[in-house]
């Protein structure tokens, strides 16, 4: 599918969220999830790009509340939707849409290579907000109607960075910094982590999403419910500053 086509998809599919989709996950619907403005800045001093999120209430205080287990594992997401390609961050050419996805989920740790929490551990740190490349498609089996795209274990066809959580799902774990400050949260990300790119578009997106291991019928990362969009439409109108 061209990605034209894949985004008026992905815009109809967040459109038509049912209110029963957003409810089930009322919990954590507050204004700390009501995005009021997002920007990327490319800071030439620091050869680096500053992606925010800024939003109604407080950035990142609302945490999930452990399910105990991976399988129904709750995730907390400020995820920004962008055109840049899977190359641009180190995955294979592969139809579907790069995001830069910041999430806290208690009940496990996908950053094997980083200690965010800074106990010396590496394996105890998924509740601190952390980020993830992430490729995302279209998903009709979650009311989201969008996933992380998975693929078989053992594709010879699939390339990931080497900071991967080695899930097999195109996702990375590549261990930039995240700051929650007051009503913003925000990722310093390297131009050379992004393939030097600067000029591309993007939107923001709060959402809820859970882990799947037990259901073949469902994806194992999937979007349940969205609470706000920046651009109100996911068209992805906004674009990076220099």
């Amino acid at each position: 599918m061209k990605k034209t086509a894949f985004l008026h998809t992905l815009i109809i599919c967040l459109m038509a969220l049912s209110p029963i989709a957003i409810a089930q996950n009322s919990d954590y619907k507050s204004d700390n999830f009501m995005i009021r403005k997002a920007q990327v800045k490319h800071q030439e001093e620091t050869q680096s790009m500053i992606w925010e999120i800024k939003v109604k209430g407080k950035a990142g205080a609302t945490l999930p509340k452990p399910a105990g287990q991976l399988d129904g594992a709750p995730v907390l997401g400020y995820v920004f939707p962008t055109t840049l390609k899977p190359t641009d961050v180190g995955f294979n050419n592969t139809p579907g849409i790069v995001a830069l996805a910041l999430t806290s989920h208690p009940d496990f740790d996908d950053t094997p290579l980083w200690d965010e929490n800074r106990d010396s551990k590496f394996d105890n740190d998924g509740i601190v907000w952390h980020p993830h490349w992430v490729v995302l498609t279209k998903d009709k089996r979650v009311k989201g109607g969008l996933a992380v795209k998975q693929f078989k274990k053992g594709d010879a066809s699939v390339k990931l960075p080497p900071t991967n959580p080695g899930m097999p799902m195109y996702m990375d774990s590549p261990g930039f910094q995240v700051i929650t400050k007051g009503n913003i949260i925000r990722v310093v990300v390297p131009d050379y982590r992004m393939n030097n790119q600067i000029d591309f578009k993007f939107d923001a997106v709060a959402c809820y999403m859970q882990v799947n291991t037990s259901k073949k019928d469902k994806p194992m990362l999937g979007v349940y419910a969205v609470y706000s969009v920046a651009s109100g439409n996911l068209s992805l109108p906004y674009k990076a500053k220099k």
